[in-house]
């Protein structure tokens, strides 16, 4: 399988994920989050009064019904965008090239900010992923320009 259809269900797959992640947000309506959230720690076992849990349990105090549709809304957006970009990656479309190029461009200089932070083996990983599926896209939209320019020679 060529590295652009790989690339393609990828996206898709980031788009069903996330397509699904804000449905489950949508069953949170009309809901108490911050007592889920707090139902959540005590069965990890976690202590609710320590640093990470405590922050989990604030950030869901403050989810209202306005606020979980606007992530279910974002997510909505998000998911139907990597859809689109794999559909149009395993169709061999130009716009989704770009598309994929400058989205994968964008997280760049936040990655590296991370791999010069932390270091760890994670952000490295995820910051040289990122840069070869960057790269892939750029050497297949040059080599769509060339076609093009072959074609018109």
């Amino acid at each position: 399988m060529s590295p652009l259809r790989l690339i393609a269900l990828f996206e898709a797959l980031k788009g069903v994920l996330v397509l699904l992640a804000g449905s489950g947000v949508l069953t949170l309506l009309h809901k108490d989050v911050h007592a889920l959230a707090a139902s959540l720690v005590a069965h990890a076992h976690l202590n609710p009064a320590s640093h990470y849990p405590r922050i989990f349990i604030d950030a869901a105090a403050s989810l209202d019904d306005r606020h979980l549709m606007l992530l279910a809304a974002g997510a909505a957006a998000y998911g139907v965008l990597r859809l689109a970009e794999g559909w149009g990656l395993y169709f061999d479309r130009a716009w989704a090239e770009l598309l994929a190029a400058a989205s994968g461009a964008i997280y760049v200089p936040f990655e590296l900010a991370e791999v010069l932070t932390r270091g760890s083996a994670l952000a490295i990983a995820l910051f040289i992923a990122n840069l070869a599926v960057v790269a892939v896209m750029v050497r297949a939209l040059l080599r769509r320009r060339r076609r093009i320019d072959d074609n018109r020679a």
